[in-house]
């Protein structure tokens, strides 16, 4: 493994724990764990609880009295609307998933961004675009010099803690009710101070928890000790796929915009974000090509890259633990995108049948 990749402060309770390490975005990260494996990590999140290092995450902090002008300039959503917290002391507010556009709708990225307070923002990046999504948000500042904005990355750990008993297992550790699905609040857990969101990246129930990064070690310790399982990237990446969850890279980049993603949901176009524009003409005029889910008839397993006969290409593939069948995401023609439809993907030479089916594949408590 390259000494130049950067390591989380729970590399060390991976090492321990048996993981086999591997790049990811210049991250030395676990992908699975040697007692468990992907398939017994996907359930435990699916039957159980399982934890997650995310700590390879980026955080950008943006204040003042600017703020709200500087985030609506740059976030697809109505940043107005998201809820502030009815203290200010508590740190405690609403979340809210949008994207980073360029003028013509290109997507630079998605993020989650929580507000803690009336003019503090905390917005969280995926990991290998948070370098260039700090300059973007850095050069747009200058147009609001009332806001601030700070590369918030050495100062947090992030850990995903996820399944049905999730919330559970970690109010049982907390000295405070934790905050409600798509909300934010400071607490302790553990004896740890952290700011808990409801939020996650598995298609279930669960929080995301930033702490200071040398209190990561211990909150990591008292929640597998309750009987969370160590997750790596391999089972975050089956069970986002299952429940249809886009990945910067895949899913998302600039060759595609928010409407053929099927984000438009997120987009508020009335509030001038860089890209509305083209986002709005995206959603009158209709995509070209629409990204769908798929299900493999029979054997096989579709893979980024794979070409469909008729057009279109494979985002993403693996097997699917719950369904029991090789599944995916494709950009297809926006007239061949409808439910039922029936795939021609070549896999390695080989045509395999699928159907395009209707997202989430999975949906909990379904």
């Amino acid at each position: 493994m390259s000494v130049s990749l950067r390591r989380t402060p729970l590399f060390e309770q991976h090492v321990a724990a048996g993981a086999r390490l591997v790049d990811f975005a210049g991250w030395e990260m676990p992908l699975q764990y040697e007692d468990a494996g992907i398939r017994a990590e996907h359930m435990a999140v699916r039957e159980g609880c399982g934890v997650f290092d995310v700590s390879h995450m980026g955080q950008i902090e943006t204040t003042g009295a600017d703020s709200l002008v500087l985030l609506q300039r740059l976030l697809s959503g109505d940043v107005a609307a998201i809820a502030p917290g009815e203290d200010p002391a508590e740190h405690a507010g609403g979340a809210q998933y949008g994207v980073l556009c360029r003028e013509d709708g290109g997507m630079l990225d998605d993020l989650i961004t929580y507000r803690l307070g009336a003019e503090r923002y905390l917005t969280v990046t995926n990991a290998a675009n948070h370098t260039e999504d700090f300059a973007w948000f850095a050069g747009h500042a200058a147009a609001a010099p009332g806001a601030m904005v700070r590369d918030r990355i050495e100062d947090f750990a992030m850990l995903a803690v996820q399944g049905p008993r999730a919330r559970e297992l970690v109010q049982a550790l907390a000295q405070s009710p934790l905050p409600a699905r798509m909300r934010i609040a400071a607490l302790s857990v553990a004896g740890v101070e952290v700011l808990a969101g409801g939020t996650g990246y598995t298609g279930e129930d669960g929080v995301e928890l930033l702490c200071a990064p040398q209190d990561a070690a211990r909150l990591w310790q008292q929640l597998t000790a309750r009987g969370a399982r160590p997750a790596g990237l391999g089972a975050r990446d089956t069970l986002r796929l299952e429940a249809c969850l886009p990945l910067y890279g895949n899913e998302l980049s600039t060759d595609h915009n928010p409407i053929e993603a099927g984000l438009g949901w997120c987009c508020s176009e009335d509030t001038g974000f860089i890209g509305a524009e083209a986002v709005r003409a995206a959603r009158a005029g209709g995509p070209a090509e629409r990204l769908v889910a798929f299900v493999v008839e029979g054997p096989g397993i579709a893979r980024q890259g794979n070409r469909i006969a008729g057009g279109g290409q494979v985002t993403s593939g693996t097997f699917s633990p719950v369904l029991g069948a090789g599944i995916g995401m494709a950009y297809v023609p926006a007239e061949r995108a409808a439910p039922g439809t029936l795939l021609e993907i070549d896999v390695r030479g080989k045509m395999r049948r699928a159907v395009i089916a209707k997202k989430p594949l999975y949906r909990r408590g379904a």
